[in-house]
């Protein structure tokens, strides 16, 4: 086993937590949140028939918050249901089977059961498990990291899968039309039919001191769009003229956020979001976040079209695997 499990931490104390887990005064969610307070990010309903306002409603928040919820996205509550029972189901197999699936020592990819992610500069870590493999395109998946129980996990997963395309594509039209590029522009600037969707199950257990921990500690997402969806335990929050607001959980809505990879693309027109995410005393909190990841060998910049002498380039072009390995490893870039 490479490390202690913070799923089994939680079930050996009580009333402390290790020292690793405890953040400095100027991250502790107790000190840094303002209580009382629901951020408004904007709510969207994608069922609207009017095309125009969606794209419109789509675009104004990706700008000033690099977040928003979507209702009405036609995935069935059905299929989301049984997509969560799976993945909580996983999580609650005896430990020597989701062992099976962890992450190998070393490996580059990081697909696999795990327990932490990336370096922080302060060495602390998160209170958070979590399972990471590719759901899309079938090319890009890896059956070794699919767990075999809950026997019903990948025909939920792949039921899934199947209505997230619509969502996919709507948000990339919408951010795409809006810059006043084709509709379809946007979406094969971070690799077309090449696209990844990376799942992350998120398990963040009861913890005995959640005023001096973080699940996830702030941060951008690093790739195009994030789609995800909460369980209906409180834990997401977002950073809004430098303050720590909560974002409020409605049943069965998607949470978008913008990734570093779109701000780099739109050249700082939409912003990736900063978040983070805080855990609860004696309730476990579960997320599934599915990235939508170019390939790793891609080079992402500034879209073309949307860069001139007025509106010289921002961001610098990369690899995105390179992108991303420097960001986890808190290399300057």
């Amino acid at each position: 086993m490479e490390t202690e499990r913070v799923q089994n931490i939680a079930s050996t104390f009580e009333e402390t937590i290790p020292e690793a887990f405890i953040r400095s005064e100027h991250e502790q969610p107790a000190i840094t949140t303002v209580h009382g307070v629901n951020l408004d990010v904007p709510v969207i309903d994608v069922s609207d028939p009017d095309e125009e306002k969606i794209t419109r409603l789509i675009a104004d928040a990706s700008r000033e918050w690099g977040m928003f919820q979507i209702v009405n996205h036609g995935i069935p509550s059905e299929v989301i249901s049984k997509f969560q029972s799976v993945g909580r189901a996983f999580f609650e197999l005896p430990q020597a089977e989701k062992e099976l699936y962890a992450k190998p020592p070393g490996a580059k990819s990081i697909e696999g059961y795990g327990t932490f992610l990336q370096k922080e500069v302060e060495g602390k870590k998160g209170w958070v498990d979590h399972l990471f493999h590719r759901i899309w395109p079938p090319p890009a998946i890896n059956n070794r990291f699919w767990p075999k129980n809950p026997p019903l996990y990948r025909e939920a997963n792949e039921e899934y899968v199947k209505y997230l395309h619509g969502v996919v594509d709507k948000l990339f039209k919408s951010l795409s039309l809006d810059l006043g590029l084709e509709e379809h522009e946007l979406k094969e600037a971070v690799g077309g039919d090449e696209l990844t969707y990376l799942l992350k199950i998120n398990y963040y257990p009861p913890c005995p001191r959640p005023d001096l921990a973080l699940g996830v500690v702030a941060h951008t997402d690093m790739c195009s769009i994030t789609i995800l969806l909460p369980n209906d335990i409180q834990g997401l929050q977002a950073c809004r003229d430098g303050q720590w607001y909560c974002v409020k959980y409605i049943p069965h809505a998607l949470v978008i956020h913008i990734g570093d990879q779109i701000e780099i693309l739109s050249n700082g027109k939409y912003k990736s979001v900063f978040h983070r995410t805080t855990v609860t005393k004696d309730k476990t909190r579960m997320s599934w976040p599915v990235f939508l990841e170019p390939p790793s060998d891609l080079a992402v910049g500034h879209h073309p079209k949307l860069v001139n002498e007025k509106n010289p380039p921002k961001y610098k072009t990369r690899n995105y695997g390179d992108y991303c390995y420097c960001k986890l490893n808190k290399i300057p870039q």
